[in-house]
């Protein structure tokens, strides 16, 4: 393959989806509204007053946090099926946005957790579990940091994004399980309907800038891997010249 081919290769691999920037620009401004609504429509709670508005941002938080494993988990298990690159790219990607949802679902709930339990941390199941799965992430992550073979990498990340998902449900159900200060799961049952679709709304507002992020990176994600492609064949075609 020419250098003029293999560059038209990388042109044509890495053209940016026409929807995602717009899509981006919606997620902001839907996220922007989603908060706005939510600090001005919610009445302070009997309890905690003014303090419940971190629910709008920590739980949708929360929930991204489970939503992204469960994207490593089904690419992860798509790509040790059908051996495809995407699906790599995919479940690392999920698992690089993930990780910041995680890390902010425990920041929120230290800040929430100060003056509700008057510390910042507590060996509290739920956190104690959300906490294992954030380590489990960095560890995905660092192991494709550390891992040059490609192949390889991607079927050891493979394992560890089916594997690590196991902590899921149990961060999930820690509360349920285990005696734990952190309340039990709300349902709309259990809360003042103002409440309930404001937090709906902050949650979907969450999730679209998951979809967001998640789909910038893994076009990164195909531009490093065709620009690599093609400095490779660019390379070898000029060794083959000089031969």
């Amino acid at each position: 393959m020419t250098s003029g081919s293999a560059h038209a290769n990388t042109a044509t691999a890495t053209r940016r989806p026409r929807w995602l920037l717009p899509f981006g620009a919606f997620a902001v401004l839907f996220l922007i509204a989603a908060q706005a609504a939510a600090l001005l429509l919610s009445a302070p709670d009997r309890d905690m007053g003014h303090l419940q508005k971190i629910l709008y941002v920590h739980v949708p938080s929360a929930w991204t946090s489970m939503i992204a494993p469960a994207v490593v988990f089904f690419a992860s298990v798509l790509y040790l099926w059908k051996r495809r690159e995407a699906y790599d790219m995919l479940a690392a990607s999920a698992a690089q946005v993930g990780i910041v949802f995680i890390g902010l679902t425990l920041m929120q709930g230290s800040i929430w957790a100060r003056p509700t339990w008057g510390v910042w941390w507590t060996w509290d199941p739920r956190l104690t579990t959300t906490a294992i799965l954030f380590m489990i992430y960095a560890g995905y992550l660092a192991l494709r940091s550390f891992t040059e073979d490609e192949d390889q990498r991607a079927r050891w990340s493979a394992a560890v994004g089916i594997l690590g998902f196991l902590n899921v449900p149990i961060v999930y159900m820690s509360v349920r399980w285990w005696r734990t200060i952190h309340q039990v799961q709300s349902t709309p049952d259990t809360m003042d309907a103002t409440y309930t679709w404001l937090l709906e709304l902050n949650a979907f507002a969450f999730l679209f800038i998951f979809v967001f992020l998640v789909g910038m990176r893994y076009h990164i994600a195909r531009l490093e891997r065709a620009r690599a492609a093609a400095h490779e064949e660019t390379a070898l075609a000029g060794g083959t010249v000089h031969v």
